[in-house]
């Protein structure tokens, strides 16, 4: 058995963690309710913005046009979406393995890392780190997104990357959170028949200004959106996965204390013990 004095080193340094994982929990609590109100405010928007687009898109189905075309490129950039700090639970090892598990080969893989854990993650595992956006997560705003945006449309329209992709994680509710692998360009264009099933209306879309120039404007919005969305959401997913991981340590904390005060109570009435039985022993020696 360890001695009351181990006992008593390890179930004070155990309650000076606990203490901070429950002021982490707190904190995230805080951040997670304005960031949970920010998600759910936004979603309508970009529900609606990918059906127009999608739908827009099913009625335009012999339109070509190099955002609905993949380039000749085999690379392929994807904005990796995770966060700058850590004791999240599984939240950045989770889409860091959509990643390494996409299909997409190291070598044809251009990053675009948000977050520094999953920059510093997929940098160890050889791919190539194109941007870091890191400090977005900090406060995510809609001109961020336009920034991501511009880049890697440019990257597309230039030849550099052939497809575009987004890891992120949706935020469902406070404790489930769902690791998305979505691909932004080329846009992809429903089936006829398809539509039909959905009972869409297929009249032929009429495009005011040209198609091109019309789809030259709408689409980066479309990208925009998307990403903007993906921010919104994966700085949600981020707190209440913290929060669930800190109140889970907190847990554990007060477990582990408990276990050790009745191990440190075992070890003091087994000296106490000892030394009246010690006491004891020598009284009779003298008398």
């Amino acid at each position: 058995m360890a001695s009351m004095r181990d006992i008593k080193r390890r179930k004070e340094s155990i309650q000076s963690t606990g203490q901070i994982t429950k002021a982490m929990k707190l904190v995230s609590t805080v951040k997670l309710q304005k960031a949970k109100s920010r998600a759910e405010n936004s979603l309508p928007y970009f529900n609606y913005m990918y059906q127009t687009v999608s739908s827009m898109l099913k009625k335009s189905a012999t339109l070509s046009h190099p955002y609905l075309n993949a380039g000749s490129s085999p690379k392929k950039a994807v904005i990796v979406i995770t966060s700058n700090r850590g004791l999240a639970g599984g939240y950045n090892s989770n889409v860091i393995k959509l990643v390494t598990g996409s299909g997409i080969a190291k070598e044809d893989a251009v990053i675009y890392a948000v977050g520094r854990k999953g920059r510093d993650a997929l940098a160890r595992r050889g791919y190539k780190i194109a941007a870091d956006y890191s400090e977005v997560m900090n406060e995510p705003m809609f001109k961020d997104a336009v920034d991501i945006g511009r880049e890697v449309l440019a990257a597309f329209a230039s030849g550099e990357v052939g497809e575009i992709y987004i890891a992120y994680t949706v935020f469902k509710n406070t404790v489930v959170h769902i690791p998305t692998f979505l691909k932004l360009l080329p846009v992809a264009v429903g089936d006829k028949e398809g539509a039909e099933e959905a009972g869409a209306d297929l009249t032929l879309m009429n495009y005011e200004p040209a198609a091109e120039e019309a789809l030259n404007l709408i689409i980066p919005k479309y990208i925009n959106s998307l990403i903007y969305g993906a921010l919104v959401q994966a700085l949600a997913s981020e707190n209440g996965a913290r929060m669930q991981a800190m109140d889970a340590a907190t847990s554990n904390a007060d477990e582990m204390i408990s276990n050790l005060s009745l191990l440190y109570n075992r070890a003091r009435q087994s000296s106490i013990t000892q030394e009246l039985t010690e006491i004891i022993a020598g009284a009779n020696a003298i008398g």
